[in-house]
């Protein structure tokens, strides 16, 4: 098991201001940070070197958004949509992150009125299996994040994520599992983990209010146990958010400060997970 930090709680970008971030994660006993990827236009092998030097690991998130819509009914648009994924990609490749995670399967906050349509579904296959086609050669594991209903309407179930990896049916296309989203969509989490089995490649630690994971109304004791159960052994990576930055903010609909400091929920976010997993691995 790895324990993973998203960067998110301070940046939407890398930048030199994160070094002391960066330093104090890896002294407090993180195995690796989740990377904020919107701007393909880095340095990431700089990063990636950068990361190799404080011996941390890494993975990525991304996204995709109405410009560049994967399922888009327009095919020029769909195109965009793999083409960002496949710079997002290339990103992972130079920097040595190893997931890709993230809702980069359609776009973030866009609504057709209705649920998916047989042809979404399928453009959606399609487009992500070409993303895995590019992932495949750059030893990136695409793990897709099935959001609650209020921010997607492609996938919101572990099961229905799982049919769509299978549908795309490359060997680096998996899916992500989120304890936040699960909290609000799945009516027994322990039975969306085994829908999802071997096919969740990524996890996504998250309190139901975002802060501080394990201080809040998650029903951890049936995600840690359900994990156990399918034999995950990956990431663990806190998914939290503040009001560090403002676009962030308006975003997650944070509002309201819920925790000490960043620095503060980072240890005790680590320290919730290991032992969470020291009682069951």
């Amino acid at each position: 098991m790895k324990f993973g930090m998203n960067l998110l709680l301070w940046t939407g970008e890398l930048n030199e201001q994160m070094l002391p971030v960066l330093e104090m994660l890896k002294r407090v006993g993180f195995d690796g940070i989740e990377v904020p990827l919107f701007n393909y236009d880095l340095d990431y092998a700089a990063w990636g070197r950068r990361f190799d030097d404080l011996g941390l690991g890494r993975t990525a998130v991304t996204i995709r958004g109405g410009a560049d819509n994967p399922i888009s009914p327009d095919p020029a648009v769909r195109q965009k949509g793999v083409d960002g994924n496949r710079k997002a990609i290339d990103c992972c490749q130079a920097m040595g992150a190893t997931h890709l995670v993230g809702p980069f399967h359609s776009a973030l906050g866009e609504f057709s009125g209705a649920g998916p349509t047989a042809d979404e579904w399928k453009w959606g296959v399609e487009s992500a299996r070409k993303s895995a086609e590019h992932a495949g050669p750059a030893g990136v594991t695409l793990c897709i994040e099935h959001l609650n209903r209020f921010e997607t309407y492609l996938l919101n179930a572990t099961a229905d994520s799982a049919r769509f990896a299978r549908e795309v049916d490359h060997p680096n296309c998996r899916i992500m599992y989120d304890t936040f989203h699960a909290n609000i969509e799945e009516k027994n989490v322990s039975e969306a983990i085994r829908a999802g089995g071997k096919m969740i490649a990524h996890v996504h630690i998250s309190e139901n209010d975002r802060s501080t994971p394990g201080q809040g109304a998650i029903r951890w004791a049936e995600n840690f146990d359900a994990l156990k159960e399918i034999g995950y052994d990956g990431w663990l990576t806190v998914e939290a958010f503040g009001l560090a930055l403002p676009e962030i903010a308006a975003a997650t609909k944070i509002w309201r400060r819920m925790f000490t400091s960043e620095e503060q929920l980072a240890k005790d976010s680590l320290a919730f997970m290991k032992r969470e997993v020291a009682k069951r691995w």
